[in-house]
């Protein structure tokens, strides 16, 4: 009888240590999780993920126009430095010994680079400092400082020209009206360091960048007379006009107008070097001839 009496203790106390176990592990499940306990050791700080270069976006820069990226920055301009993906853009301008300073990195050379070079220049130094394992940078110039080229010779306005951007040469010719007919035919580019370059007008609008450079602060571009010849005698339009490469004598005599209705077209004398020499109408004229066109024997 008493074993009988324990085996039901034991029993009922079984379950009743079951019961509370399994009401503690629902009470558990129901409530939140709780914040993690704070450490006394200090913080990792978080590492900012690689920035992935936006479609068509070159490493080092995020530019898209080819003049503007070609402008080289100058002393006191403006300008604004982005890390694509990053919502904060940095403004500094450029100091008069050309280094700009700038957050994370310091102060740095900028005057004489292009935006894609300072682009490429200030990703370098985020990358080796271990701010960005991979940044994309683009940078603009945002202000320009007051900067010219000197334009003079025979053109319609010259004058100093200001250049806000990267202009080609065509541009400036156009910005003030164009060379006159009295121009010769190639412009002169006087550079502040380096020898100067002829390049031919006709070919400016030929597309060809070798034909047509960029311009730089400080250059001058002169815009010669032309070499001349004159022509006299039985010609509608008599004077004085420029020469142009290859021009005969016959293209000569259609530049005076034309020969008169007495003129004859075989009767040509040319004064040259103080010779007076008889030649033919595809021969070439040559600066400072002078061509009198004679009268038909009636």
């Amino acid at each position: 009888m008493g074993a009988k009496i324990m085996r039901v203790l034991r029993e009922a106390l079984f379950a009743l240590i079951l019961c509370a176990a399994t009401a503690v592990s629902l009470t558990a499940a129901a409530q939140p999780a709780a914040a993690p306990r704070a450490s006394s050791a200090p913080a990792t700080p978080a590492v900012a993920p690689p920035v992935v270069p936006a479609q068509g976006a070159a490493p080092g820069g995020g530019q898209g126009d080819t003049a503007a990226a070609e402008y080289v920055i100058g002393p006191e301009d403006t300008i604004e430095i982005e890390v694509i993906g990053q919502p904060n853009r940095a403004r500094a301008r450029v100091y008069t010994d050309g280094s700009v300073q700038l957050d994370l990195i310091g102060r740095i050379p900028a005057a004489g680079r292009t935006p894609r070079e300072l682009a490429s220049q200030v990703a370098a130094a985020l990358k080796s400092g271990g701010f960005y394992a991979n940044p994309v940078i683009n940078v603009e110039v945002v202000g320009f400082a007051a900067r010219y080229v000197t334009v003079l010779g025979q053109v319609v306005s010259p004058g100093l020209v200001p250049i806000n951007r990267a202009y080609h040469l065509s541009e400036i010719l156009a910005r003030v009206g164009g060379a006159r007919e009295s121009a010769a035919e190639y412009l002169v580019v006087r550079p502040e360091k380096g020898a100067e370059k002829h390049y031919s007008i006709k070919k400016l609008s030929e597309g060809d960048p070798a034909d047509d450079p960029l311009v730089t602060p400080g250059d001058k571009i002169f815009a010669p007379s032309a070499e001349v010849f004159y022509i006299s005698g039985q010609v509608k339009s008599p004077g004085t006009f420029a020469i142009h490469e290859g021009m005969t004598i016959a293209q000569a005599i259609a530049r005076g107008g034309g020969l008169t209705d007495s003129g004859n077209g075989k009767k040509i004398t040319v004064t040259r070097g103080g010779k007076t020499l008889k030649l033919a109408p595809t021969e070439v004229v040559l600066p400072e001839d002078v061509l009198v066109v004679g009268e038909k024997l009636f």
